[in-house]
């Protein structure tokens, strides 16, 4: 099927649904609104005369002609983003704008204070920071940068390993002095704030140092998190970091440090020749790289 150029601006959202499977969650990725959306795909399939999608109660299929024009709408994407990549590459000015994407663990009390100092280095280069759990593709210019805690990276993009974080069990001093003293071996009677959902007994509790513990309460937000955790809410699995910020929080007693996953700047390789992303990146590896010792464990 031809594509035309005058339908491109329908396109992302054409591919957004079918690789999605819902216009919902389409609007959620892209970040705009479910009539939005339809109204994209309903001017596409207007213009083809064609049904693009059966929709169902389950979300959305393609249907023989979403099919069929799925393979020229994924290469119009490539060209156009390869297209994007190789103008940025050529930008050699501090200024414009870098996409910034981490999650709200790291955002808000570890690299804020890092995006401050960057700003009164480079008050010409503005930043669109985006705080999500969601691995952004950076191949699709999702972001342009992406600060990620991982035990690998197998992405195809620029990996720059900075160290290993140190994790350790925390709760609160009263939570421990209230709970602990009547706790068994494997922690029962213990609770864990969760980050999935209210499930009692999921699977991730196998591999804690308290298997037995209930998960209680759940929340994906991560300054929620933290404040019930500080509110004596449970007990959970955080950056040792956290411990020099408030003192509240305590290790458990008898649980270990463990340093397994790994903090990652990623970005395009067409983007390391562009001056404000490099710029950037460099600010940060050395921002993060000046928390090295608070960030491992070793807290003064």
């Amino acid at each position: 099927m031809a594509m035309a150029a005058m339908h491109w601006e329908q396109v992302p959202y054409f591919l957004a649904v079918a690789r999605a499977g819902s216009l919902r969650a389409a609007a959620d990725n892209l970040n705009t609104t479910h009539a939005k959306i339809n109204r994209h795909l309903t001017a596409l399939e207007t213009a083809y005369g064609v049904q693009l999608f059966h929709r169902t109660r389950a979300g959305v299929e393609l249907t023989a002609a979403g099919i069929a024009l799925l393979p020229a709408a994924e290469e119009a994407e490539t060209l156009f983003l390869r297209a994007q990549r190789n103008l940025q590459s050529l930008d050699r000015q501090e200024t414009g704008v870098v996409r910034f994407s981490l999650t709200g663990t790291m955002a808000y009390e570890i690299v804020s204070p890092i995006l401050a100092r960057f700003f009164e280095v480079y008050p010409q280069i503005d930043l669109e920071i985006r705080v999500t759990d969601q691995f952004e593709d950076i191949a699709r210019l999702e972001t342009d940068v992406s600060l990620r805690v991982a035990y690998e990276v197998t992405d195809d993009v620029v990996a720059q390993k900075l160290f290993p974080i140190a994790m350790g069990t925390y709760a609160s001093r009263d939570y421990l002095a209230r709970y602990l003293p009547g706790a068994g071996p494997k922690g029962e009677g213990l609770h864990w704030i969760g980050w999935d959902g209210p499930q009692r007994h999921p699977s991730w509790v196998e591999q804690t140092p308290f298997p037995n513990a209930e998960v209680r309460h759940a929340t994906s937000d991560p300054v929620l998190h933290v404040s019930l955790l500080r509110n004596g809410f449970g007990i959970s699995s955080m950056a040792v970091y956290f411990e020099s910020l408030y003192p509240e929080l305590v290790r458990v007693p008898e649980t270990e440090i463990t340093t397994g996953r790994t903090l990652w700047l990623l970005l395009h390789s067409d983007l390391r020749r562009t001056t404000r992303v490099r710029r950037f990146v460099d600010f940060m590896a050395a921002g993060l790289k000046e928390l090295k010792p608070q960030l491992q464990g070793n807290i003064k």
